[in-house]
C-alpha cells in the first residue's frame, strides 16, 4: 500500500464466522492476524453470523449477516416464512451498504463454494452471491482467499456459486480439487492460485503440551498408551443425499461408538472433539452409549484449544475437516473418517494419503486395523508431519503476500501456476 494513501486501508471480513463452527473462526483469526501483523493501519470489520462472539473474542466492529434472525432455522409457519422472504429483499441494500464502505472485502477460507454438508441455496450461497455483485457494482475487491469449493449438484446453488466466483476479483483455492470443481462449472481459473488452508498459518502448540485441567489424560496414566483424540461430527451426508440422510447418521454414529469401545476396551483414554456446535449431541450419545470414565468430552473455545487436546495425544482419529487440520498442525499421527475429497486431498498433501477411511463406512474393525498400522508407525509419520508442516506455513505466506497484490495494490503477485503445492 502506497504511503501517500489519505485514508486508512478499509477492509472487510465476510462469513458465517461467529457461528460455532471452530474451523471458520480459526480461518478468520489467521486473516487477522495477518492483517494486524503487515497492515496495522487497515480498519477492519466483519459482516458474519455470530456479531456478538465475533466482536467480543476478536476485538472488531461487527455487522449481522442476516437481516432476519431466524435465516438457518427452518421455516414451518407462515410468519417464518414471510420473514425470510423480507429477509432476502432486506439483506440486498444492507449487503450492499457495507460493501461500499470498504476498500476490499475478504472471505477468509471456509468451504463456501461447496455442498459436501446439507445447504439450501437461498442461504449462504445467496448472501455471497449479493456480497459479490455489490463488490462488483461498488468497485470494492472481493477476494475468496484459500476457500474451499466442489461439485454441486443443485442446479439453484451451482449458478449462485458460479455467478459469485466470477464476480470476485480475486479467487484462490486450499487444494486442486477445489479449482477443478470451479473449472468444471465454467469459471476460468487460469489466473487462481493454490495453497493451502489458512488455519496453517496460526502457531502450533508445543507436542504433547498441557491442555489444562480440563485436558486429557497424560500419556501412560491408564492402560499401556496414552490417550487417543476422537473428533465426531453431526455428520448426514451432503447435499445430494437429503433421502438417506438418517441412514447414514446412524451408519456412522453406530460404528464410530463401536470403534470408541473397542479402544476403551483396551484401556485407552478416550478424548471425543467436536467442531461445531451441532456436533455436541453426538459426543454425548457415544459417552451415554459406552458408559466408561475413560470416555470424556473436550470444552474447546476455539481452534487454538482444539490444537492443544490433539498434540496431548498419541494419535487421533477425526472427521470434521478442520479437526483433521488441527491434529495434523500439531503433529500428530491422524485416520480421517473421511466425508468428501477435502479430507483425502488434505491427507495425501500432509503424508497421510493412506490413512483414510470413508465416513459413510465407519465399519470398527476396519477402524481398529488402520489405526494400529498407524500407531505402529508413529515416529516415522511424526518426521512428515514436521516436513510439511514447515511446507505449508511458506505456502500460507505466499498467500498472503498475492492477495495483497490484487487486493491491496501491494508488492508484485506471484504467477498462479508457481502456488500448487
Amino acid at each position: 500500500m502506497s504511503s501517500a494513501r489519505e485514508k486508512p486501508l478499509r477492509v472487510g471480513v465476510f462469513g458465517l464466522l461467529g457461528s460455532g463452527n471452530s474451523g471458520n473462526d480459526g480461518s478468520l483469526e489467521a486473516v487477522l492476524d495477518h492483517l494486524r501483523a503487515a497492515h496495522p493501519e487497515a480498519v477492519v470489520d466483519a459482516m458474519c453470523g455470530g456479531p456478538e462472539v465475533v466482536a467480543t473474542r476478536y476485538g472488531i466492529h461487527t455487522t449481522r449477516l442476516n437481516w432476519y434472525r431466524g435465516e438457518y432455522r427452518t421455516a414451518s409457519r407462515v410468519g417464518a416464512m414471510a420473514g425470510k422472504a423480507l429477509g432476502k429483499l432486506v439483506d440486498v441494500v444492507r449487503t450492499a451498504a457495507w460493501v461500499r464502505r470498504h476498500d476490499a472485502v475478504i472471505v477468509p477460507g471456509m468451504g463456501v463454494l461447496e455442498t459436501t454438508l446439507p445447504l439450501r441455496p437461498w442461504g449462504f450461497p445467496y448472501s455471497l452471491f449479493l456480497l459479490c455483485a455489490s463488490g462488483r457494482l461498488f468497485g470494492t475487491k472481493v477476494g475468496l482467499v484459500s476457500v474451499g469449493a466442489g461439485p454441486i449438484g443443485d442446479r439453484p446453488t451451482r449458478v449462485l456459486t458460479r455467478w459469485s466466483t466470477r464476480l470476485a476479483a480475486y479467487r484462490s483455492y486450499r487444494d486442486t480439487h477445489s479449482r477443478d470443481a470451479m473449472r468444471s462449472m465454467g469459471v476460468d481459473t487460469s489466473r487462481d492460485g493454490i495453497y493451502t488452508d489458512l488455519v496453517f498459518a496460526l502457531p502450533a502448540p508445543p507436542p504433547n503440551g498441557d491442555a489444562g485441567e480440563s485436558g486429557p489424560v497424560p500419556s501412560g496414566t491408564a492402560g499401556e498408551s496414552g490417550p487417543v483424540c476422537v473428533g465426531v461430527m453431526d455428520f448426514h451426508g451432503n447435499n445430494d443425499e437429503r433421502d438417506r440422510s438418517e441412514e447414514i447418521h446412524r451408519r456412522y454414529l453406530e460404528g464410530t461408538t463401536r470403534f470408541v469401545r473397542a479402544l476403551v476396551e483396551d484401556g485407552r483414554p478416550v478424548r471425543l472433539l467436536t467442531g461445531d456446535e451441532v456436533d455436541r449431541p453426538v459426543a454425548a450419545a457415544i459417552v451415554d452409549a459406552v458408559g466408561s470414565p475413560l470416555v470424556t468430552v473436550a470444552e474447546a473455545a476455539s481452534l487454538s484449544d482444539l490444537m492443544k487436546e490433539t498434540a496431548c495425544a498419541d494419535a487421533v482419529v477425526a472427521t470434521r475437516y478442520h479437526n483433521l487440520v488441527c491434529a495434523l498442525k500439531a503433529g500428530t499421527p491422524t485416520l480421517a473418517l473421511s466425508y468428501s475429497t477435502k479430507s483425502d486431498a488434505l491427507m495425501a498433501d500432509m503424508g497421510l494419503g493412506e490413512f483414510c477411511h470413508p465416513a459413510r463406512e465407519a465399519d470398527a474393525e476396519r477402524l481398529l486395523e488402520r489405526f494400529r498400522e498407524l500407531e505402529g508407525r508413529s515416529p516415522e509419520l511424526r518426521r512428515t508431519l514436521t516436513e510439511r508442516n514447515t511446507a505449508a506455513v511458506r505456502r500460507v505466506e505466499r498467500q498472503f503476500a498475492d492477495m495483497a497484490a490484487v487486493l491491496f495494490g501491494t508488492g508484485t503477485e506471484t504467477p498462479a501456476q508457481q502456488e500448487t503445492p
